[in-house]
């Protein structure tokens, strides 16, 4: 099959942030399929172009046998009109993309709705099957953020969200339970399909702890916005000040500022929080820790569940998690691979840390000693592209 993938965020190892269609594509490639990614690299989270282009508005390159077409898009900081410009950027300029080949299948991924229309342009415009990929169901998610579903920018999205569904020939979704707001557009299940985010398990095979043991680390990777509960983190590195425990947060977001702010105002000599890193590099991060954090914020966001990439890269570092969330759909405590307490409890959290850090070596590793079988079977790259090779199999069958 050729298959092309419009993804507005989009990256590569080499690049800070998730990874899901390079690992997707890069195994589709071993398989024999040809797959070419259509991406901005303007990066969402550290807001920094990351390719030169001088007079191009796009560059094509082959990265690891899969094909990128990078977009040069207008530049912006935080989640205002500038960013809705960036997108609407994007979805002109991957609208008039043209291919070598005709794609046998395009996929349209969403965070936002302007990519996946982009990409139903150019699949009705050369008769190819259009597969919709929800990440985050907009504009629902921003609804559930605050802002007015009797906004015109939301009421826009609306429309643009029921059309572009009646249009996919079949749906991927990222979140166990879409299908319940899906059938609310008449969507059938059976045109849904769930396909997690997951994890490469090659790129902790063999992995050995680098770091001397001197003393208990405490990492968080990943954003650092409202719903990540970090500032519940930094309560707790307050209290635990004459504990023998570092913490380190690793990221970029909306709420850096404020957390180093509290750590230079309470004097957290042992809080360290650290630029967005490169995708090879979290699993040797991870790998030097005694214990991850990850927190949700208790919010009607993740009552269809959630997918982050982040927890399957704990998960395959074989390091003890605590899990600060009420999200059913649990990770964490199917694999019984650390602590899940209550989100924002700041009591419960210093608990569990105090609990894992007086632990011995032996009984932290009894946590996680299935955690790669139950990668395996549910959330590795081989198994999950099995479930997306399957799915555009079908649809290209049926189309010839």
């Amino acid at each position: 099959m050729n298959i092309v993938i419009f993804n507005h965020y989009a990256l590569t190892p080499s690049m800070g942030g998730g990874t899901r269609h390079y690992d997707f594509a890069k195994e589709l490639v071993c398989r024999g399929h040809k797959v070419c990614i259509v991406a901005s690299s303007f990066h969402y989270a550290s807001y920094k172009e990351m390719k030169l282009y001088n007079k191009c508005t796009h560059i094509e390159e082959n990265i690891d046998g899969i094909d990128f077409i990078w977009i040069k898009t207008r530049s912006y900081r935080g989640n205002g009109f500038g960013r809705v410009l960036n997108m609407l950027d994007y979805m002109q300029k991957a609208s008039r993309v043209s291919f070598q080949e005709k794609p046998d299948v395009i996929i349209g991924s969403c965070v936002d709705l302007f990519a996946v229309y982009a990409a139903y342009k150019q699949a009705k415009k050369i008769a190819t099957p259009f597969v919709m990929e929800i990440r985050d169901i907009w504009p629902q998610t921003l609804i559930d953020m605050g802002i007015s579903k009797w906004h015109p920018f939301i009421i826009g999205l609306g429309v643009l969200e029921k059309f572009l569904y009646k249009k996919a020939d079949k749906i991927i979704t990222l979140l166990p339970q879409a299908y319940k707001h899906l059938e609310t557009f008449n969507i059938k299940r059976e045109d849904v399909v769930w396909i997690s985010n997951g994890v490469d398990l090659s790129a902790f095979t063999e992995l050995k702890r680098q770091r001397e043991p001197d003393k208990f680390l405490v990492t968080y990777l990943g954003s650092m916005g409202k719903a990540n509960v970090l500032h519940t983190l930094l309560e707790v590195a307050q209290r635990l000040k004459d504990y023998d425990i570092e913490f380190q947060l690793i990221g970029e977001g909306a709420l850096k500022t404020e957390l180093v702010s509290y750590k230079e105002k309470h004097q957290l000599s042992k809080v360290h929080i650290l630029d967005l890193v490169a995708k090879e590099k979290v699993p040797q991060l991870l790998k030097d820790s005694d214990l991850l954090y990850v927190g949700l914020k208790d919010s009607p966001l993740y009552r269809f569940g959630m997918s982050l990439n982040k927890l399957f890269d704990y998960l395959a570092a074989e390091v003890p998690i605590v899990f600060a969330s009420t999200v059913e759909d649990n990770p964490v405590e199917e694999a019984q691979a650390g602590l899940c307490i209550a989100p924002e409890d700041t009591d419960a959290l210093q608990k569990a840390i105090v609990k894992m850090y007086e632990m011995g070596e032996d009984e932290r590793k009894s946590y996680v000693s299935g955690n790669i079988n139950y990668i395996e079977n549910n959330f590795s790259i081989q198994f999950l592209t099995d479930k997306l090779e399957k799915l555009l199999n079908g649809l290209v069958w049926i189309k010839k």
